[in-house]
């Protein structure tokens, strides 16, 4: 991680992805398959993940809510949201909140990279690009 990205997480105390980010590993991931097969696998794989709460999922709607204790007894809010992009193309964002009014250092961001690392590995047959 960056310099850059700590002092941006001094003040900042949130982190999200999207297809207009300036940072390659922040943008929109994109899965050829359907959103209920995409949503299956995202869902799946992230109820696994050790450390990670699941709070809450609304498979209509395509999003799952997670929850993540920090080291320093912070806890973390996390959507993640499995759009349909096309009959067999989905994408996958997610947003990250750490709860208080400081900043999180950056653990918003390693957070995100760390849950795209889990879920390109799972599914990298089907990762696509924009």
């Amino acid at each position: 991680m960056s310099f850059k990205r700590t002092l941006i997480g001094i003040i900042r105390s949130q982190e999200g992805t999207s297809d207009r980010a300036t940072d390659p590993k922040m943008k929109t991931r994109y899965y050829s398959l359907s959103r209920d097969k995409a949503w299956e696998e995202v869902s799946s794989t992230l109820k696994k993940i050790p450390g990670y709460k699941v709070l809450h999922e609304v498979p209509n709607v395509g999003e799952i809510i997670l929850e993540k204790r920090t080291k320093f007894g912070r806890t973390m809010d996390i959507t993640v949201s499995v759009l349909a992009v096309g009959p067999v193309k989905s994408a996958v964002d997610i947003y990250s909140a750490s709860r208080g009014s400081l900043g999180d250092l950056g653990a918003n961001y390693r957070t995100i990279i760390s849950l795209f690392t889990i879920l390109d590995k799972k599914l990298a047959s089907h990762k696509t690009t924009g």
